[in-house]
């Protein structure tokens, strides 16, 4: 199915992943799942007992999907494909997500310091109720960080919205020796898989 606006939904409040979506040339509205932050979430993103970082992370990316087309339907919104996605890091199997206050924020960087973890961002598009999701694995190497470090890299407070507490495009970027995968993944929206998705849910990104 082709979609004549050649446009899609974002169900995101991320800056970054809307960013990354003008940088492939994707057209898109804004679709918010709640009305204000004030609202409560309807989705619970709390990691189930023994739940692998992988299986959590195609969960919560499928709850949203579904969510997402519901408030279509509600909204009586023109049915174009709905795009969401969720990030986490994962340290030895671990699940860190958002942290809950910048002490947490301070013990996910000191966990990470010398370290290499796996970041991991499931995206799906949801056309008609169908729902298709990818994944992507990106490994991260970081130096050893020192604790002024640390607070330099929390001084902002916009830390406390990302998974692992850091984000790759700021100053967090000075932590990195290595990194093997997706860079646009660890952001936030691996447009490899984006663009995968999108062209078999009939969005042209090369027309």
């Amino acid at each position: 199915m082709n979609f004549p606006e050649n446009c899609i939904y974002l169900a995101s409040r991320s800056l970054r992943r809307r960013e990354l979506l003008k940088q492939i040339g994707v057209k898109y509205k804004i679709l918010l799942m709640r009305e204000s932050l004030s609202r409560p979430v309807d989705i619970d993103e709390t990691p189930l007992p023994n739940e692998s970082p992988s299986d959590y992370i195609y969960r919560v990316v499928h709850a949203k999907a579904k969510e997402g087309w519901k408030r279509l339907i509600q909204r009586k919104l023109p049915l174009l494909p709905v795009l969401v996605a969720d990030t986490v890091v994962s340290l030895d199997g671990c699940i860190l997500g958002k942290p809950h206050n910048l002490m947490h924020a301070e013990e996910m960087l000191k966990a990470l310091s010398g370290r290499t973890h796996q970041v991991l961002t499931a995206i799906a598009v949801v056309v008609n109720e169908k729902i298709q999701a990818r994944i992507s694995r990106t490994e991260v190497r970081f130096r050893e960080i020192g604790k002024q470090e640390i607070r330099a890299c929390l001084a902002n407070g916009k830390i406390r919205d990302m998974a692992g507490a850091y984000a790759i495009q700021g100053i967090a970027a000075a932590f990195i020796v290595e990194i093997s995968g997706s860079y646009s993944g660890v952001m936030g929206l691996p447009l490899f898989e984006t663009a995968q998705l999108l062209e078999e849910s009939g969005i042209n990104i090369f027309p």
